[in-house]
């Protein structure tokens, strides 16, 4: 492949991982106008390495170069007798968009949701994120839910 078109691996995020993926966090924050803050960063990169967290991370790396992530959690259900597994953050970098990455990503959390045994794999994403909902009406189906929350 080109540079244009890196090769890609998605693997398990790394300790090594931290500034790159904390830039992208950064980015992905923007995109959906969001300030989380470092604290809730840092305890959210520690769930990743801690074995007792259901909070796992996933990279698609080039080398030691990281294009995107996907964050996921797995959880008990009353709609099932397994656990579902939920893709809480999807983000690959505007360059490489375009080259299936998010696809990729996705898949790799199904099959960890497949390992796992999970009963359902799901995510969210906002009415104005077009461009991701071409991807999502692709590969799997939209149930009409709509989410409403209430601060806490």
């Amino acid at each position: 492949m080109t540079a244009a078109h890196p090769v890609v691996s998605i693997r398990p995020v790394t300790q090594n991982d931290f500034k790159q993926w904390c830039a992208h966090w950064a980015q992905y924050q923007a995109f959906y106008k969001v300030d989380i803050g470092m604290p809730t960063t840092q305890t959210t990169w520690a769930r990743f390495f801690d074995s007792r967290e259901p909070v796992h991370c996933a990279v698609a790396a080039d080398g030691e170069q990281v294009h995107g992530f996907v964050h996921f959690v797995f959880h008990r259900s009353t709609w099932g007798r397994n656990d579902f597994c939920y893709l809480e953050d999807l983000y690959v970098c505007p360059g490489v968009r375009g080259q299936l990455l998010g696809k990729q990503l996705i898949e790799y959390v199904q099959g960890q949701a497949r390992e796992h045994h999970c009963d359902r794999l799901y995510w969210h994403t906002q009415e104005s994120n077009h461009t991701a909902q071409r991807l999502y009406d692709w590969i799997a189906e939209k149930p009409g839910v709509i989410e409403y929350r209430m601060a806490l």
